[in-house]
């Protein structure tokens, strides 16, 4: 398992989809790759909020990317000189929103190699835990869970990302209260046909199945994933 840092991203309402992903994509992502020790730095731009092959209640999040870092440092991980400031400043111009988390990653299924994952679909969703059920219930049960998953066809890559710690406002620790999310997971498959028939072959109904007894939402993005580091 490591941990990584993420960000969850609105773009303003006043930038077009397109002028948003350029700027993170070029600019944002030039200034974040100049980081000291940063061994991994992907972009994940949002292209799709359709619930494909499940039905299960999708949860308010409308996020517009989601970027993971792999940081040497959590307490500075844009180092302590003017780098930190200038990301704040551009992050300000062209982002109307920004949650961050610190995530714990397990590798279910190995994600294939960066050639590999070019040509694929990738899926991210945020998960919530049900009501009634304890942090470490949940993270039990989502274990299980993975065994299921496996279980699943056409499933390339699966990762799971439990939530550690929440910031609403970037630098400032916030309560699940006010960022209510406990996982997000990622999944890569061939196609969006490969997705429908693994969530509707007899080992996905079993997954969902599965899920249900231990989630109340889940929010899914298909996502165009960029590595910048």
């Amino acid at each position: 398992m490591s941990k990584v840092r993420m960000g969850l991203i609105y773009k303003k309402p006043e930038w077009s989809t397109e002028d948003f992903k350029a700027h993170w994509l070029n600019h944002h992502g030039s200034l974040v790759k100049r980081a000291p020790g940063l061994s991994q730095y992907w972009q994940n731009h949002v292209t799709d909020r359709v619930q494909r092959g499940i039905e299960f209640a999708r949860g308010p999040w409308e996020f517009d990317g989601f970027s993971q870092l792999w940081v040497a440092d959590p307490e500075a991980p844009f180092g302590r000189d003017e780098l930190p400031a200038q990301i704040l400043a551009d992050e300000s111009y062209f982002m109307g929103g920004l949650n961050i988390v610190s995530v714990q990653q397990t590798t279910v299924v190995e994600v294939p190699n960066d050639d590999v994952r070019r040509r694929l679909m990738k899926r991210m969703s945020i998960i919530r835990r049900r009501p009634e059920m304890s942090e470490q219930d949940f993270l039990r049960e989502w274990k299980v869970h993975a065994d299921y998953v496996r279980t699943m066809p056409g499933v390339l890559g699966y990762r799971q990302n439990a939530i550690v710690e929440r910031e609403v406002t970037k630098g400032s620790a916030s309560t699940y209260e006010e960022l209510p999310i406990d996982g997000i997971v990622e999944f890569w498959f061939e196609s969006t046909d490969s997705l429908q028939n693994a969530f509707g072959s007899e080992a996905g109904l079993k997954t969902m199945a599965h899920a249900k007894t231990f989630l109340s939402e889940i929010t899914a993005f298909l996502v165009d994933e960029h590595r910048i580091v």
